[in-house]
């Protein structure tokens, strides 16, 4: 057993764990004993991997970027999420708990969102199956990432939003155990990150694990070996990032690398680095990092995408913190939107202001001629276009 995954009991080390309201644990428990049986069982992996195949458009291309790779004088690969069905690595893990929740007897599906990307993969996939969709959103995430509000609504869901706090993803988290605390009987909630109590952290990791595979397969046929130099993705609560890093978490020789929302500046008081900052706390079911007061109270987080304005981290990542085995760096508002604004130059790609934190680490790494970097793009940039505009004066 890696000791970077969950034990029995859902620990990465000190980590994770699931602290829980006492009307929340029959549901936790049925999850915690049915999910795996689920997940491993041929059914379930024959209708998972031709839904990714037929209708996310798996494998998504490993591009060799080359006037990236020529700028910076290494190798550089990008994984490219954005390719997926509905824009973003999301819809891995939506589809797959999707199927989970059928086999389970489950007719109502709850979500949070942040940027929407995770909102919009539940509502495709609640369309999907013929499933009832409700979506919590943050009420200033709702009015800053509108096309994706319109898309989850077109799809059929119906998005709600919480108004509480700083009205961002940690809200609508929230807002959403509320709810499955209210319904527990028929309604499964389909978490979009790494995050909550256990058995979700694990969970989640095992869905996005498919990004991984499909890099070392590439790997191997693009240069003859299956594991790169480096892995990079963005962090918030850490889907991407675990996905990214799930098939090389005990390969040593693969340097991991997370980037998360540095804001305004670590120290501004508005950031969401919760690495640099975080203290060991819990949020939302599960024992991590979170950047908190001297009272202990959550500090509301910043950060110029919504995706990553999250005050905590996954349980997992939290422990590859601890171990040394992943390098946590932080990028500001600016640092993304430099990237972003390069790669569209420099490749034609327009990414995602989420994935843009990821591609900044370019700038603040030094790497070997020989050295093969792989950096996820989690997302597409079309849901960040009116930041962009106002940003760029375009």
């Amino acid at each position: 057993m890696s000791k970077y995954h969950a034990d029995q009991r859902g620990r990465y080390g000190k980590f994770g764990g699931a602290y829980i309201p006492e009307m929340l644990q029959p549901n936790i428990d049925d999850l915690n004993e049915r999910y795996l049986p689920i997940i491993n069982s041929q059914a379930f992996q024959d209708e998972y991997k031709s839904l990714l195949k037929d209708y996310v458009g798996r494998p998504s291309p490993l591009y060799y970027a080359k006037r990236l790779s020529e700028k910076y004088h290494t190798n550089v690969y990008l994984k490219r999420e954005d390719l997926n069905h509905t824009g973003a690595h999301k819809i891995n893990n939506a589809i797959g708990q999707i199927l989970i929740a059928k086999k389970m007897g489950k007719n109502r599906i709850i979500a949070e969102t942040g940027a929407g990307q995770h909102g919009v993969a539940t509502a495709t996939a609640c369309a999907l199956m013929g499933m009832q969709c409700v979506v919590y959103m943050g009420e200033v995430d709702i009015q800053r990432q509108a096309p994706n509000v319109a898309r989850m609504k077109m799809l059929g869901a119906e998005v709600r939003p919480a108004l509480s706090g700083s009205k961002t993803l940690k809200d609508a988290t929230n807002e959403a155990l509320r709810d499955w605390i209210c319904n527990p009987t028929d309604t499964f909630y389909l978490i979009g990150s790494v995050v909550g109590p256990h058995p979700y952290p694990d969970m989640v990791a095992r869905l996005q694990a498919v990004i991984s595979h499909e890099i070392r397969e590439q790997m191997l046929e693009k240069t003859g070996t299956p594991n790169p130099d480096y892995v990079i993705a963005c962090v918030g609560g850490g889907s991407n990032a675990a996905g990214t890093f799930y098939h090389f978490l005990d390969e040593e020789g693969v340097r991991l690398v997370a980037v998360e929302a540095a804001g305004m500046g670590v120290d501004s008081g508005e950031t969401a680095a919760t690495i640099a900052l975080g203290d060991v706390g819990i949020i939302h079911g599960s024992k991590t990092y979170l950047i908190q007061d001297e009272d202990g109270q959550i500090v509301e987080p910043y950060s110029i995408s919504a995706g990553l304005d999250y005050p905590g981290i996954g349980p997992q990542h939290a422990h590859l913190k601890d171990t040394g085995r992943a390098i946590f760096l932080s990028a500001t508002d600016q640092d993304a939107l430099d990237a972003a604004l390069e790669l569209t130059r420099l490749e034609g790609i327009i990414p995602a202001l989420e994935s843009a934190h990821a591609l900044s680490a370019l700038r603040k790494m030094t790497f070997q001629p020989s050295d093969k970097v792989v950096i996820t793009v989690s997302g597409r940039g079309d849901k960040d276009m009116e930041t962009y505009m106002k940003r760029f004066q375009l």
